[in-house]
């Protein structure tokens, strides 16, 4: 079965910098699209940035020029290094992929999701 598996969320202070990391397991053809989305307490889930498979980024303004999402395709992973955090960065942060599990079928999968606390 594929899973997504998030890493690297915690508690950091105003200004301090984390790294998450989601890596795709199970039987993978092919990831394509990949994004970090972000809920955080009484909110819906809002789209923080994306990456395609060839590298083209897009970020929502509010994270700009302090977050960079990265990928490796050959460790199917999707990194998201935060630097510069703000209070209201904190949400629980979910990976998002669109996965292609044999060649004639593709989905669209979530992961669990990984705490962050940005404290004052």
């Amino acid at each position: 079965q594929v899973h997504l598996v998030e890493s690297g969320g915690g508690l950091v202070q105003s200004g301090g910098s984390l790294r998450l990391s989601c890596e795709g397991t199970g039987n993978i053809y092919r990831i394509n699209n990949m994004a970090w989305y972000r809920q955080a307490p009484g909110k819906e889930r809002d789209l923080v940035a994306t990456i395609q498979r060839g590298g083209e980024t897009h970020y929502v303004d509010s994270v700009k020029d302090r977050f960079t999402i990265s990928r490796d395709n050959a460790k199917n992973t999707v990194y998201l290094q935060m630097n510069n955090l703000k209070l209201e960065d904190t949400a629980v942060y979910l990976c998002f992929a669109e996965i292609r599990v044999c060649a004639n079928y593709e989905f669209e999968y979530w992961g669990q999701g990984t705490q962050v606390t940005v404290s004052s």
